[in-house]
């Protein structure tokens, strides 16, 4: 269906920056919001997630059946994701204003994230495939983030443990991730 819409996958990429920004909004907000409201933020929140997700799936789809690629495809490939990483990875830490210490670990985790993002990229550019070793790319990140969410939509009064571990989660394996890529790029150097 996209692909006959004449949407551009530039477009549906920068999509999922909107879809990122709305669940980022959600989740700043909802300290500030009573029991119901709060649970729906965080619903609302991983619907968010989820959307940005599927953004970044159909860009790709849409530009390989439609055979619409473009020149700058690789921006708006790379640079929706970073902004839409940190956007949600920020807004967990200021989902948790009752511990001092998450909008700092929130930070933290979304330069993390960049990095993996970084280090693949940089393996790239120095000749090698493109490597998307875990356990902590997008899609798991994501993944971890959605789940608590939803979690903490259930299970109210754990919602503070839910998030700040999904975020502790999340910075941790992030930088795993780096430090397992980078280990890889570096051997496929040596060897080369």
């Amino acid at each position: 269906i996209l692909t006959h819409s004449g949407i551009a996958p530039n477009t549906i990429s920068l999509m999922s920056m909107v879809f990122a920004a709305l669940g980022a909004l959600l989740l700043c907000f909802s300290p500030d919001m009573g029991y119901s409201a709060r649970v729906m933020a965080y619903v609302g929140a991983a619907l968010m997630i989820q959307l940005r997700l599927l953004c970044n799936l159909f860009d790709g789809m849409v530009a390989v059946e439609g055979q619409r690629f473009t020149k700058s495809g690789e921006l708006f490939n790379e640079v929706p994701d970073r902004v839409s990483d940190t956007l949600l990875i920020v807004a967990l830490g200021y989902a948790l204003p009752s511990l001092e210490w998450a909008i700092g670990v929130s930070w933290l985790a979304a330069l993390l994230a960049m990095m993996t993002a970084y280090v693949r990229l940089l393996g790239a550019s120095c000749g090698l495939k493109a490597e998307f070793l875990g356990p902590m790319a997008k899609q798991q990140r994501m993944a971890v983030m959605t789940g608590a969410l939803l979690l903490s939509a259930v299970w109210h009064n754990g919602a503070v443990w839910l998030l700040s571990g999904a975020l502790l989660v999340i910075a941790l394996g992030s930088a795993w991730t780096v430090g397992r890529r980078l280990h890889k790029i570096y051997g496929l150097l040596e060897r080369s």
